[in-house]
């Protein structure tokens, strides 16, 4: 029986590890070719193997680093000439920064943090959106935050930045609301991951659900099915 991606074109960001990671994972597992991006090129081997091992489609692998807007805008039209269009975007790959009181924040880890979070995800909105159009059902699937409400002391740069892409998808949703696009956001809340582990270095990851649990939501989100359109999907609420 056909997976529910069966032979769509999914880019993940950030895909050789946590959220990332398990998306591919299932994704793939659905019958999805995966176009996983992330920096470390062991890890995207390693889910390459993982994935074949399972039964999928081998993935398509891009080691690069996302404030390399010029490698974007170049993976944007490579992808055009291979496959000539693209059904879902996972815009998951991010980076917490120093937690710090607002005056204590570094200027170049300020720049470095909003490149990541915010400016690359404007640089994929900007190089994929015309892939998506050629989608009979493009889907793109940003990650956010419970720290976006600003009443998390020391979290400014972070809070900021997953803040500003609220702000973006929203509007970049009300954009697209007559073509065939869906652009939604998802708020994971606490899960175990090594982003969490670095800002609460005290805590028991025991104690936190697995990042394979958020893949419902990320599958419901992707589905050409899916009629949800501008919204924050709170994976715990």
């Amino acid at each position: 029986m056909a997976g529910r991606l069966q032979d769509r074109l999914c880019f993940i960001t950030g895909a050789s590890r946590g959220i990332g990671r398990a998306v591919a994972l299932a994704f793939a597992a659905e019958g999805a070719h995966v176009i996983a991006m992330a920096r470390t090129e062991g890890a995207l081997a390693e889910l390459d193997d993982e994935i074949q091992a399972a039964g999928g489609t081998a993935p398509t692998l891009i080691n690069e680093d996302l404030t390399n807007f010029d490698a974007l805008d170049e993976i944007g039209a490579a992808l055009f000439q291979r496959f000539g269009k693209l059904d879902v975007l996972v815009a998951n790959a991010g980076m917490l920064g120093t937690l710090t009181p607002i005056p204590h924040i570094k200027p170049k880890e300020w720049d470095k943090v909003l490149a990541t979070n915010l400016t690359a995800n404007f640089r994929l909105i900007r190089s994929f959106e015309p892939l998506l159009r050629q989608s009979d059902a493009g889907r793109a699937i940003f990650l956010t935050s419970n720290a976006t409400d600003g009443r998390h002391p020391y979290w400014a740069t972070y809070a900021v930045s997953k803040g500003a892409v609220e702000t973006m998808a929203l509007t970049w949703a009300a954009e697209v609301t007559k073509t065939n696009i869906r652009v939604n956001l998802i708020n994971p809340g606490r899960v175990r991951t090594p982003m969490r582990a670095e800002a609460f270095p005290g805590e028991n990851p025991d104690t936190l659900p697995g990042p394979e649990t958020l893949v419902p939501f990320f599958l419901e989100l992707a589905s050409p099915a899916c009629t949800r359109h501008g919204e924050i999907v709170h994976a715990q609420a």
